[in-house]
């Protein structure tokens, strides 16, 4: 068994001993407290797992301990013990919100089937509050530049309309996060929100992902799927990157904008869906029109009210803020010790030009956390680690033309896998199935490096 760490309260030494014997010898942490003020003042700063508590106490009972306990963390997992249980007193315990009632005298093996219900109960309450907070930070929009305030006060105009919006910005920018607000605004928020990255989809495959098929409609199809479309009925659908939609594609799309209905790939009859469609890409459409790569009709019905998401470099005020908010993330994830950043590195970070914007700002304030060797990172850090400031905050300091003078051997590695995927991203032309094929890589993996490394095109 794990040890958790365990606080027994209970006014007769002879409970206590015995408890903590029980339960030491199970391998947890246990600490006694005689009194009920006594184990409100321990708690704190024992953070126990899980308390058993008495309820016959002289002085505060156990009842309003429990209530008391409770007040002081809500989460807190008790288990009440008595050795004058009523049936009266177990149900108003419970509705105090414990979580079981024993009897004394105690039974070790009810005792610990107890314990081990209840640690399981502790743990899966704390993983959940640990998912809620990482699902919280994947979606906030931090930051107090008046640009965002902006992007926000639009957000609170349109998102409770139907409206159709049409969110525009560099990659990494936030555009995914303005899409989930404005959901979180309307009154779709309780439907579904369904996410379509188009560029990631190849195009024989994209029609089939929006609309749904039939059973043998083409190679592959084992079976009816329905589309997103579908899935997202009563909700949300956010096509991102919807500038790499195909032009056969975009004429679909724009009879289910119109119509309201869809028709799966191989099917013959239409289905009417209820879907608010926000769409997001970091292309210039009326260049794409011009070029006769996009349908001027369908970015009429796109674009009825255009929310444009500014790069990182023109809300450096929001850099503080999000370094702070990336860095208790990271480290509440426990994907790396927490570490504070020195003003004056958080200065240097205001100072880069963020091409792959928060995405890489985010990446960035992790590999710092990764590599700096104290318990802050320092300006020193930025340097060393992320190059001086003119430089993109990708990778270790490595210069291309000496790679050799990257401080570790994982600096090193970064470095070279981003020069070496750049490379062959514009050897391709950002075709990402392409690059991907000639790497002999899944187009999966590419993508979560592009987005780890914060790679971006460069203007033509």
């Amino acid at each position: 068994m794990t040890a958790h760490r365990i606080l027994v309260i209970d006014d007769e030494a002879g409970v206590r001993d015995a408890l903590k014997q029980v339960l030491a010898y199970e391998g947890h942490d246990v600490r006694v407290a005689g009194s009920g003020g006594e184990g409100l003042t321990v708690y704190p700063e024992f953070r126990p797992h899980l308390v058993f508590l008495d309820v016959k106490m002289a002085g505060l009972d156990g009842l309003d301990t429990l209530t008391r306990l409770r007040e002081l963390d809500p989460a807190a997992t008790v288990v009440m013990i008595s050795g004058h249980g009523t049936i009266a007193t177990a149900v108003e315990a419970t509705q105090r919100g414990a979580f079981d009632f024993l009897e004394k005298p105690l039974d070790s093996d009810r005792l610990l089937v107890t314990v081990r219900n209840a640690l399981n109960l502790a743990v899966l309450s704390t993983e959940n509050q640990r998912f809620k907070r990482a699902a919280d930070q994947a979606h906030a929009m931090v930051g107090s530049s008046p640009a965002l305030h902006g992007v926000r006060a639009l957000i609170d105009k349109v998102g409770p309309t139907a409206a159709r919006v049409l969110i525009t910005g560099e990659n990494g920018s936030g555009k995914e996060l303005v899409a989930r607000a404005i959901h979180a605004a309307s009154p779709r928020r309780q439907g579904p929100f369904i996410e379509v990255n188009c560029a990631a989809i190849p195009s024989e495959l994209i029609e089939s992902e929006l609309f749904g098929h039939m059973k043998g409609s083409f190679t592959g199809a084992f079976a009816d799927r329905p589309g997103k479309f579908e899935l997202a009925d009563g909700g949300t659908l956010f096509l991102d990157e919807i500038g790499d939609l195909s032009l056969p594609a975009q004429a679909k799309m724009l009879r289910a904008l119109q119509e309201g209905e869809v028709t799966r790939v191989g099917g013959a009859k239409s289905m009417k869906v209820d879907v608010r469609v926000l769409a997001a890409t970091n292309k210039d459409l009326e260049a794409e029109i011009a070029a006769g790569r996009f349908r001027e009709d369908l970015l009429y019905r796109l674009n009825v009210v255009p929310i444009v998401v500014p790069p990182l470099r023109e809300r450096a005020a929001d850099i503080p803020e999000l370094v702070a908010f990336f860095a208790k993330g990271i480290a509440e994830a426990a994907v790396v010790p927490s570490r504070q950043f020195d003003a004056e590195a958080v200065v240097r970070l205001q100072r880069r030009p963020w091409p792959g914007n928060v995405r890489e700002l985010r990446n960035a304030v992790e590999r710092l956390m990764i590599l700096a060797p104290g318990k802050s990172v320092t300006a020193a850090d930025v340097d060393r680690i992320l190059g001086h400031g003119g430089e993109s905050a990708g990778a270790g300091a490595v210069n291309p033309d000496d790679p050799f003078t990257a401080p570790t051997f994982e600096a090193f590695k970064l470095e070279a896998e981003k020069v070496f995927l750049a490379a062959k991203l514009r050897q391709h032309d950002w075709n990402v199935s392409e690059t991907a094929r000639a790497l002999d890589m899944p187009r999966s993996n590419l993508y979560k490096k592009i987005e780890r490394y914060g790679l971006t095109r460069e203007p033509s």
